[in-house]
């Protein structure tokens, strides 16, 4: 059982009749198909019927139980989730800036393309491409480290493998779809240059 909470190593135990009575403190698990709850005042009323001198000091479920466990950890999760979001959304604002510049710093050049029959496909699959190359680095080195990282928080885990595949395929693939949204916008525009206005561009 793991009672020194999920992350822990389950304790062996196991369970005998109390045989002649109860004496001291013991636990009744009742395993039921209906709501737990709805049978808790039937349970109190079997046990009196048995001792009338029984003190009952608590009645709550094996999920209320579980849920009492995981709390700090929920929380722990919860706060690298929120972490992870702030970390994303930088993420895409960085990305969508970094492409503006490039892409502003380029008008002259998408200019000459466009004026010399470059198609809008063309440059916008030009600046998306350039865009992603460097996103795709990032995302390959990132996963690198997290794969190497993940031992520091692997005993945070509880029923998850630390280096689940489909855990990081998704976080590469959300990475890559952020990416590409950034990089998109610009892109747009960069297709919709003028190329007389993009030619006099300083």
């Amino acid at each position: 059982m793991h009672r020194q909470g999920l992350e822990q190593q389950p304790v062996p135990e196991y369970f005998v009749p109390h045989i002649g009575g109860v004496s001291g403190n013991a636990d009744l698990a009742v395993r039921t198909e209906k709501d737990p709850l709805s049978l808790i005042a039937s349970v109190r009323q079997a046990i009196l019927s048995v001792d009338r001198n029984a003190l009952i000091l608590n009645a709550t479920t094996a999920e209320h139980q579980m849920g009492e466990l995981s709390a700090q950890r929920r929380f722990q999760t919860w706060l690298l989730m929120l972490f992870a979001v702030l970390g994303l959304a930088l993420s895409a604002i960085g990305a969508y800036g970094v492409m503006h510049h490039a892409v502003a710093q380029r008008t002259h050049e998408i200019g000459v393309r466009i004026a010399l029959g470059a198609q809008s496909s063309n440059v916008l699959w030009l600046v998306i491409s350039q865009g992603l190359k460097l996103v795709a680095i990032g995302v390959a080195i990132g996963l690198l480290l997290s794969f190497w990282l993940t031992d520091v928080i692997s005993h945070l885990l509880f029923g998850v493998n630390a280096h689940d595949p489909l855990t990081f395929v998704g976080v590469a693939l959300t990475l890559l779809g952020v990416s590409f949204l950034a990089c998109y916008m610009p892109a747009r525009r960069a297709t919709k240059v003028d190329p007389l206005v993009a030619l006099r561009y300083e």
